[in-house]
């Protein structure tokens, strides 16, 4: 009973559960299904993104050019869409993944051959795709009468009684869920984040194992660069500008340890949802959009405060034990 009072999961299902009711005093119909189902709605891309940045995370580095990736996939596509009106849907959606992938896996290269740090070769990436969007376009938009109505419209259509969307992210969960839990990669993951000296004697490559990451990351980040486009029906240089910070924060406020090797797919996927309910509750309530900011800031530091104190708890109880043995 105390090991589930303490899972960080359960809490933060709780502070969710928690957070809805209050609101709900305020305004009884955030309470619906249906504002319910909007709200996952709204949340869906942030948690796929999430998703793939736990996996980058786990293994000790970070991918800060996720929404610039997001934003190169997002436009590609469109274009692709107004070139050839013709090609189906689910065609686009594969080249945006793959097109994804492939940029993840420049930055999992850059980091597994070069050994340069994580953050310095993202932040170099993100410039790149940004600026990459700007040779293809000229700074031009592709705005929704350029796109056709299929394009638009798959992420909208319903199927069961939620939008393609939703069921996209219930895919990546599932599919996470399995990989990061019930494969070897997944435990390489861990293992490289935990302790990359030990993981090298247990066979495993570290740097094959973040270029691994990089690319699911970077697969993702092209999924969700269509789902984006097409979802607010417009493209150019600067969609999803600072999204990033959203996606760690995510990840953060899901228990996921900046330092690696600690986390899991459902508390990322909990920590996006927390993050939807702030930025879907605050307006609702009326809070300056200032506040919402400083609100979500706070919210962010508190979590990783709380990841510390976790974190420097467990070294305690495994020195306890050592002192014990001995």
């Amino acid at each position: 009973m105390n090991a589930l009072l303490k899972c960080r999961e359960l809490q933060l299902l709780a502070a969710i559960v928690a957070l809805i009711l209050m609101i709900s005093l305020r305004v009884p119909q955030f309470l619906s299904l249906p504002s319910l189902g909007n709200v996952y709605h709204d949340t869906s891309i942030l948690i796929i993104l999430a998703l793939g940045q736990m996996g980058v995370i786990l293994t000790k580095c970070i991918d800060l050019s996720m929404a610039a990736n997001l934003a190169l996939c997002g436009m590609v596509s469109a274009m692709l869409n107004i070139a050839f009106p013709g090609v189906p849907v689910p065609l686009l959606i594969l080249a945006a993944v793959a097109l994804g992938a492939a940029l993840g896996s420049i930055n999992g290269l850059l980091v597994w051959k070069l050994a340069m740090p994580p953050i310095v070769v993202t932040l170099g990436t993100m410039t790149i795709f940004r600026g990459s969007i700007f040779l293809l376009t000229d700074g031009k938009w592709v705005n929704a009468h350029q796109m056709s109505a299929s394009f638009k419209a798959f992420p909208r259509d319903a199927f069961l009684g939620m939008p393609v969307l939703s069921w996209l992210s219930i895919a990546a969960i599932a599919i996470m869920f399995v990989v990061i839990g019930r494969t070897a990669l997944g435990r390489s993951f861990f293992a490289v984040g935990g302790n990359a000296n030990a993981a090298v004697y247990a066979g495993i490559n570290p740097g094959r194992a973040s270029f691994r990451a990089f690319m699911i990351s970077g697969a993702l980040s092209g999924l969700a660069g269509y789902l984006w486009v097409s979802r607010y029906a417009v493209a150019y240089v600067d969609i999803a500008l600072g999204f990033e910070l959203d996606v760690v924060a995510a990840c953060v406020i899901g228990g996921v340890s900046i330092a690696g090797g600690i986390g899991s797919v459902p508390g990322a996927v909990l920590g996006a949802l927390f993050l939807g309910v702030i930025k879907n509750a605050l307006p609702v309530i009326n809070v300056s959009p200032f506040w919402q900011l400083a609100i979500s800031g706070t919210v962010i530091i508190i979590a990783v405060a709380f990841n510390a104190r976790a974190e420097r708890k467990k070294g305690r109880v495994i020195l306890r034990r050592a002192e014990a043995a001995a």
